[in-house]
């Protein structure tokens, strides 16, 4: 039995200063976790619990569907990070570290080489696979601004598991068990999830899908159609295109336009100056070139230019993902200062791509279809270019899914718009395929004999991120109001009685005839505290059930609370502990 007078915690009235989200404010208030550092949370008793009735609910799940537990250090030496080129590709997320002899070690971020090298180590022929291995391990990376508390630190409990295979169909196979159970996870957590497709990004692999929680709380924005079932990270989102003009274009016409730096400023200028005779001109009628700079892992800089729509924004989140394991960002003035021929505010496509005088390479978005004509800038100060088409009058290094994605943006698949929403990412299943075992030469014999590349899956739960996530979810203006799979305890017995021996007796009585039940008990048995201050704290700590042994036990009644139904029920002393166990169990 967990009593309140012996048990370490320190409930709080105010928010923490640094809360950002419900999560973190009432997860320290309420005593189940304090700051250690920055991105860095030390458990206590109360948030121990309930972590650990996460991960219960996850390894069930994980051996269910015939995955075995192993577990790897933290601790991980670069020469196997090498082989993979992540020791250079993590950049600065990379938490190093350097021994007494000098060696170079890292605190592993996610373990996909150690899997791959043990299994290499252990099998070598074709009746060995399928299997599938998970560990339950804190990971560690070094966040540049870790916030939110347990949903973006330095320091998290994951589950990654990996799925070993003779061939694509066997993977597809692997694949589907995990998501199954992913599934199962989320609905016995009561997380909310929406299935997202998803950027596999410096993980590598083809198909690649996201369980997010549609939180308001959450960092990562996804897109959902209001008619069909597609649904994906804007990450992934293809934006589709548009129909190019169907009517041959004239000639390219430049244009002096003094002080048009901006798209809103040139749209005003050549509707009373140059109008159309069809229409007015629009922001969608111009091409924006937006100048990046991108830092590789290797420190190296590379400027390249984006052209797109007018109307449309660049989502560096989303160039970012495409451009991955390379860090984005605007290019500063000494980037300008380098680059003479971009005319800030003029900056037209004439000059750019990787084989011009610039050498500057040029991406497109792909809304900026091949024989589309622009009005962009002519590279010289107060000077624009009308009627300039894409593929006839310049040329491009690539495609680059650039724009920020809209509600209302037509579904990729079905053409109906789709709205936005925020989530929070607790869970995420790649297809690696073949990458990680090429490069760590992992490699079985088939039914002939023949050596052949094992293809691997990559799967992860965020086991601390789903206990804020949860809370996320689960609380009010009271305080939590945890999920009775996950609770702390099972009920939360509050004795109100001042110096009542009567009534500290009797709470005695029911917590142990509780507990006798198979139920876990959390009793506050504090002396000299209000029944104010032990209803508040009831209500922060959010255990589902909570049960008053107080004033009316001169009725022969107890007040039997349920926390989320939000009522508060008479019951006779001698059918208490039966109700609270059907109130529990059911």
């Amino acid at each position: 039995m967990l009593r309140l007078s012996q048990l370490f915690v320190r409930t709080l009235r105010e928010d923490p200063s640094d809360a950002e989200v419900p999560s973190h404010r009432l997860l320290v208030r309420a005593g189940y976790i304090r700051r250690a550092a920055p991105g860095g949370y030390t458990w206590l008793p109360l948030g121990w619990r309930v972590l650990r009735r996460v991960e219960a609910i996850v390894r069930e799940e994980m051996d269910a569907m015939g995955a075995q537990e192993v577990h790897f250090p933290a601790l991980l030496p670069r020469d196997v990070y090498e082989q993979t080129n992540r020791w250079n590709e993590y950049g600065d997320n990379l938490f190093r570290l350097v021994d007494r002899k000098g060696a170079d070690y890292l605190l592993g971020p996610t373990h996909e080489e150690m899997f791959t090298l043990r299994v290499k180590d252990l099998y070598s022929s074709y009746p060995d696979l399928p299997v599938s291995l998970y560990q339950i391990q804190t990971k560690y990376r070094d966040e540049a601004r870790p916030r939110a508390g347990l949903l973006r630190g330095r320091e998290f409990l994951m589950k990654d598991s990996y799925s070993f295979d003779i061939d694509g169909a066997g993977l597809k196979k692997s694949y589907d068990d995990h998501r199954d159970a992913y599934e199962r996870i989320f609905r016995r957590l009561h997380l909310p999830y929406v299935i997202v497709k998803a950027m596999s990004g410096a993980m590598g692999g083809s198909v690649s899908e996201e369980f997010l929680a549609p939180i308001e709380a959450g960092e990562d924005t996804f897109v959902r159609c209001t008619s069909c079932d597609y649904a994906a990270n804007t990450e992934a989102v293809a934006t589709g295109s548009l129909e190019p003009d169907s009517v041959g274009h004239p000639a390219t016409t430049e244009v002096v336009t003094p002080g048009c730096g901006t798209i809103a400023s040139l749209v005003d200028f050549l509707n009373a100056n140059n109008p159309r005779p069809d229409r007015p001109w629009g922001a969608s009628d111009t091409l924006k070139n937006v100048v990046l700079s991108l830092r590789h892992p290797d420190g190296s800089r590379e400027t390249v230019v984006i052209g797109v729509p007018g109307d449309r924004e660049v989502d560096l989140k989303r160039v970012e993902a495409q451009v991955s394991p390379a860090e984005v960002e605007p290019l500063d003035e000494a980037g300008f200062a380098a680059h003479p021929r971009l005319v800030r505010g003029y900056i037209g496509p004439q000059v750019l791509g990787a084989a011009s005088a610039a050498g500057i390479r040029y991406l497109l978005d792909p809304n900026v279809v091949p024989g589309s004509a622009w009005v962009t800038g002519a590279n010289r100060a107060d000077t624009h270019v009308l009627h300039l088409v894409n593929g006839r009058d310049f040329s491009c290094d690539g495609e680059i899914e650039a724009v920020e994605v809209r509600a209302g943006d037509p579904c990729p698949v079905c053409s109906r718009p789709v709205e936005i929403a925020r989530g929070i990412e607790i869970g995420h299943v790649f297809q690696l395929g073949r990458l990680y075992a090429d490069k760590l030469g992992l490699q079985v014999l088939d039914q002939n004999g023949k050596q052949v590349t094992v293809t691997m899956g990559s799967y992860g739960i965020g086991v601390s991120r789903a206990v804020a996530s949860i809370a996320e979810v689960f609380n009010d203006e009271l305080g939590l109001k945890w999920p009775r799979a996950v609770a702390p305890a099972d009920v939360h017995v509050v004795v109100t009685g001042k110096n009542d021996d009567a009534i500290t007796q009797a709470a005695e009585a029911l917590a142990r005839d509780l507990e006798s039940r198979g139920l876990e008990v959390l009793i506050d048995d504090r002396n000299g505290v209000s029944p104010g201050v032990k209803f508040k704290d009831a209500e922060l700590i959010g255990i589902p059930t909570i049960v008053v042994v107080g004033k009316s036990l001169a009725d022969g009644n107890v007040e039997v609370r349920d926390r989320h139904a939000g009522t508060n029920t008479a019951v006779a002393v001698g059918e208490a502990a039966e109700a609270v166990v059907a109130l529990s169990r059911g």
